[in-house]
């Protein structure tokens, strides 16, 4: 297992390097980050190629990326032409967990995202908590159930779900939960932050400003992985070894959850480990609409203002947690099949 680990992390390397490289060719295609720095007065010619050399924005492609990835150490530029070469913002790169400083804040872009990083981790492991509970179940019963009310039910449901955009399931969320609620006289749910600022940052104000949130972001998946789950089930619920387990009178309900459910998780926790890019996805949208203070409405405002090692730093991450995450999955398949052996 360690030597398959090892291995794992090895291939992911090169991965991680083509990806960046894939990146930073289009952040260069992207806009130019010294128009957004003039905000409304836009840089004069002068100024504008100061900046440029002094951000180091002058130099070609190829020598801006190894910056980004090795530092300057290795490299001298002449910034005011007078024949001196200095090293401009000395920077160890992102190879030694460098990833800059911002654009606009000038502030280091791993202080940025570890500031938001922990408001869209809360988001996104309560929202795939909720997918795993509601998908497993109401997959498993659907099919236990098979052409029943509740059945069919479920899967028209599952069809509008699954074919909603994430920004209309958050609009239609907000329409009917707050402003309806409210005008009806009900309990109505907040739609903006993470808490009231007269109440303050408490659990209870937190929790309900994540559920309009946290549905907008389970609604898809849970549509979608549930049908995973009920065909996943249907099938192995027809195997011999089913049969077999229900002839030596086992209960039910033992067959289901110990036999059946076993192995019919099999496709849904590849679909799992899979669901992370679409989460982050999902949570640049969801939290632009609600103003979540996270990753995703940091990545969307800075993406405004050209703000690209900040948007790599968010890329980049965001690369490295699917290839952890696809070799968590390999390492979950092993566990729950111990046919498959992970040598």
């Amino acid at each position: 297992m360690v030597n398959y680990i090892i291995r794992r992390l090895a291939q992911a390397i090169p991965q991680l390097l083509l990806i960046s490289i894939i990146l930073f060719m289009l952040m260069q295609a992207f806009g130019d980050p010294i128009a957004s720095l003039g905000v409304r007065t836009p840089p004069r010619s002068a100024d504008r190629e100061r900046l440029r050399r002094q951000l180091g924005l002058d130099q070609p492609v190829y020598v801006q990326y190894f910056v980004w990835l090795v530092g300057n150490d290795w490299m001298k530029i002449d910034m005011d032409g007078d024949g001196v070469a200095e090293t401009p913002g000395k920077r160890l790169g992102v190879l030694r967990g460098d990833f800059g400083n911002s654009l606009i804040s000038k502030r280091p872009v791993l202080e940025l995202i570890t500031e938001r990083l922990p408001n869209t981790l809360l988001l996104m492991v309560t929202a795939e908590l909720v997918i795993i509970i509601f998908s497993l179940t109401i997959g498993v019963y659907s099919a236990v159930k098979q052409y029943s009310f509740f059945d069919n039910l479920v899967t028209g449901l599952s069809f509008v779900g699954y074919s909603m955009p994430i920004f209309l399931i958050a609009l239609l969320s907000m329409y009917l939960f707050s402003i309806n609620f409210k005008e009806w006289g009900l309990p109505y749910l907040p739609t903006v932050g993470m808490f009231d600022p007269e109440v303050g940052r408490t659990p209870g104000q937190i929790a309900l400003h994540m559920i309009l949130p946290v549905l907008s972001l389970s609604v898809i998946s849970v549509a979608g992985y549930s049908r995973y789950v009920r065909s996943s089930m249907l099938e192995i619920l027809g195997l011999d070894f089913i049969r077999t387990a229900r002839a030596k009178g086992l209960r039910e309900t033992l067959v289901v959850r110990r036999h059946a459910l076993r192995n019919a998780t099999l496709p849904f926790v590849t679909l799992i480990g899979l669901d992370i890019p679409f989460l982050l996805a999902g949570a640049v949208v969801t939290e632009s609409i609600f103003a979540w203070p996270g990753t995703g409405r940091l990545f969307i405002e800075r993406t405004a203002q050209s703000d690209f090692p900040v948007l790599m730093g968010i890329l980049m991450m965001t690369a490295i947690a699917v290839v952890i995450f696809q070799l968590l999955t390999d390492i979950a398949y092993s566990y729950l099949d111990p046919r498959i052996r992970i040598e």
